[in-house]
Parts: C-alpha cells; structure tokens; sequence
C-alpha cells in the first residue's frame, strides 16, 4: 500500500490524526481550488472501511447525476493510488464500490431523490461514513440533519465528511453555520499553497497567480477559499470570536439595549463594552425570543442586569418602556430622527474591530454576519440599509447612542 505522506497534503496531517483518535464525528473539510480536500477526503474513506469490516459508506451529492464523475471518480482514484484494486469490485448500476473481502459497500445517493436514501440498507454492517461533497449545493441544515438521522442508526461511532468550497455570501447557510459551535464537530481550511506543487503541476500556479494579479478578490475566493462577499456586505470589520470571562471582568465602558419585537419578530436585548481608544466594540451578551411579553422580558433582563444599569430602548413603544420601567428597570427611549438608522450603522461600520462571541450572542453573530445590501437587479445594490434581520443591530445602535455625535434628535 502507498504511504499516505505521498497521498496526504501536508495541512491534513493534523485531520488524519484526529481521525485514528475518533476525536469528532462530523468533519467539515473547506478551502479554495486545488486544496486536495476531496483527495484527502476519498483516502480515508478507503482505509477506514479497509480497518473496520462493520463500515459501510453514503456518499451524496445534492443532485444523482453529478455522482458518477465526481465522488464515484475520486473514490476509484483513491483505490488505485493506494495500490490496492484488487480488493475492490465497481459496479456502474447501480454505482457501488464493494470490499471484495468482506462485502462491504460504498453506494452513492442523490439528495434530489429522498426516499432512496431513506430506504437504505446494508446486508452487513451499518453506515459508518457519510460524505457530503460540495455540502453548500444542500438546501440548509435541516435537510443535512434529516438525512444523517435516515443513516446515522446502529453503529457505535460515526464520521460525516462535508467537503466544499466556501460560497462568496456570508448570508449563505453554510457559513452561518460555521459561526455556531459544537464539540464534535471541526471545521478544517485548507488551499493549494501548502499541496506538493508537483501534484497539481504547474500551470495550476501560474493560472492562480495570474488571476492574482489581476482579480485579487475572486483569487481570493476561488483560490484561497475566503468568503469574500458579494459586494454588498455592510459590515466588514466584524471578527468572529470567543470573549474570554478576563476580558469581560476588565471592561468598564458597558451599554445595554433593547429593540421590542412585533408579532413575529424577536425581542432582542444586548450588553456590550466600547473601547473608545482602539475603537472597538464587544458584544458579549444577548436575549433573543419571539413571544415574550413585557413581564418575562423585564425578569430575563434583571437576572443579567443585576446592578439596573440603563437601558436605551426603541422608542417606538412608549407603552412598553413604561411598563418596563414600573417593573423596575431602568429605561429610556432612543433617540430618533430622519437619518438615525444610517448614521448608527455608518458609526459600526467606521469602528476599527466589532468583535461578537458567536456561543454567548449566536443570533448577534449571524446578523451582523450576514447583513447586506439589496441587489439593485441590476448588477448593482440599494442605496438603503435593509429593514430586516436587523433586531441585534437595531438594539446595539441604541445602546450606543451617547457615544455618537451628531445624532440628530426628533
């Protein structure tokens, strides 16, 4: 059998260990061109089906007839270059790759046709391994999720591969999904600069490097694997991370705000710190529910804001900042005027770093994440911010009303 340092890029080194340890079950595998992500993905699937004779694999993509020439191809690569064909017969219909030793199978199903993946069986063994290529073609998590409890049953461990290329908008589902954490789970970013240059030979680099120099941005998404946007993202200085409690115990410039809902929107609540002198902001804190009266939000708010600090609230709701306010919190209304939505947004936007912890403000995260212009329909975008998918923002803007200048009062 080949030696894997021959067939693995270096980046998977640290991938393929977690693998042998059984340290996750759900691998999300992204990067630009040329990463060797699926390459790397197909040698595993391989040798772990080889080392556990219960293994079975569902590979899937979005749409059956992309099977063949894509996951179906790569996995017959993988056999070869690990120089081990004659333990492994392929059938063509339907596509199966089967371990002549023990019968295990590796099938192929197409997510456009459900009830075939939902009637899957195996004589022997059960569904250890499920790979997702090019996962963002999917329509969303709840598709994923429906699919994995279909296959995942029987086992006593599982791995789900999910290869692909990050799309460009940060609205899209797979890369909201990757602001939430969960600790089976690693996200794993790879590109072509770290793969041995003669396993894609050189013309590859010069095509990167020419699209280099003269698009950087789509190099940067096509190659680099980046999520670059569409154009329209309105907050690009956002960093994505967790806020340790030390730093939270050393801040001293806290707000707090609050943004009502309305019949199906949210009430949103946000506690954040302000460094005036690096200009940057914290978000650290959040509520965010549908439904909530004014009695429950008052006790949810309390139990954070132990200390009754103020509160700057929409002002649109004089009734409920009253009632509030006789539950005993501290509250006033926002400031509002023709252009206070656009000034709030420009003074975020103008800030050096927001930085959001996506595990305590998840829905903080996804809204500024995915915030965006409108397409115009014609190449271009809407000179208006969008009023929507906006609660967090909404409560954070009020929240920092005193430390913006000239904002204009009604």
């Amino acid at each position: 059998m080949a030696k894997l340092k021959n067939l693995i890029s270096p980046s998977f080194y640290s991938v393929h260990n977690d693998l042998k340890q059984n340290k996750y079950t759900h691998y999300w595998l992204n990067g630009g061109r040329g990463s060797t992500k699926s390459s790397f993905v197909s040698i595993e699937l391989i040798l772990g089906m080889m080392k556990d004779p219960k293994a079975n694999c569902v590979s899937l993509r979005k749409v059956g007839m992309n099977l063949k020439d894509s996951v179906y191809e790569q996995l017959e690569w993988a056999i070869k270059a690990l120089g081990v064909e004659m333990y492994w017969r392929s059938k063509l219909s339907p596509l199966e790759l089967i371990y002549i030793p023990t019968g295990q199978r590796i099938i192929f199903r197409g997510a456009d046709k459900p009830k075939k993946i939902k009637s899957t069986k195996f004589r022997q063994g059960y569904c250890k391994y499920i790979w997702y290529e090019e996962v963002d073609e999917f329509g969303g998590m709840e598709e994923i999720r429906t699919i994995n409890q279909s296959l995942m049953r029987g086992g006593e461990s599982f791995c789900v591969f999910y290869s692909y290329n990050p799309p460009k908008s940060q609205r899209n589902w797979v890369n909201e999904e990757m602001l939430k954490d969960r600790k089976d789970r690693i996200v794993h970013h790879s590109t072509y600069l770290t793969v041995p240059k003669d396993w894609l030979g050189e013309q590859f680099f010069i095509e990167a490097e020419h699209l280099k120099s003269v698009n950087e941005t789509a190099y940067n998404h096509e190659y680099m694997g980046e999520v670059t946007g569409t154009g329209g993202a309105v907050f690009a200085n956002i960093t994505i991370r967790e806020i340790s409690d030390e730093e939270i115990k050393g801040f001293d410039r806290i707000a707090r705000g609050l943004d009502w809902g309305y019949a199906t929107d949210p009430f949103h609540y946000t506690v954040n710190h302000y460094d005036k002198t690096r200009g940057r902001l914290y978000i650290f804190y959040e509520i965010q529910l549908v439904g909530l009266s004014n009695r429950k939000a008052a006790e949810m708010v309390k139990a954070e804001n132990r200390n009754n600090g103020l509160i700057t609230c929409d002002s649109a709701e004089p009734k409920s900042i009253a009632e509030v306010s006789g539950y005993g919190l501290r509250v006033i209304g926002a400031r509002k005027g023709p252009d206070s939505v656009d000034y709030g947004i420009k003074w975020l936007q103008d800030l050096e770093e927001i930085v959001i912890d996506p595990n305590r403000c998840p829905k903080t995260a996804k809204e500024f994440y995915g915030y965006e212009l409108e397409s115009d329909n014609n190449g271009g975008f809407k000179a208006k911010f969008p009023d929507k998918n906006n609660h967090s923002i909404d409560a954070v803007r009020y929240s920092r009303e005193s430390d913006m200048k000239n904002v204009k009062v009604r």
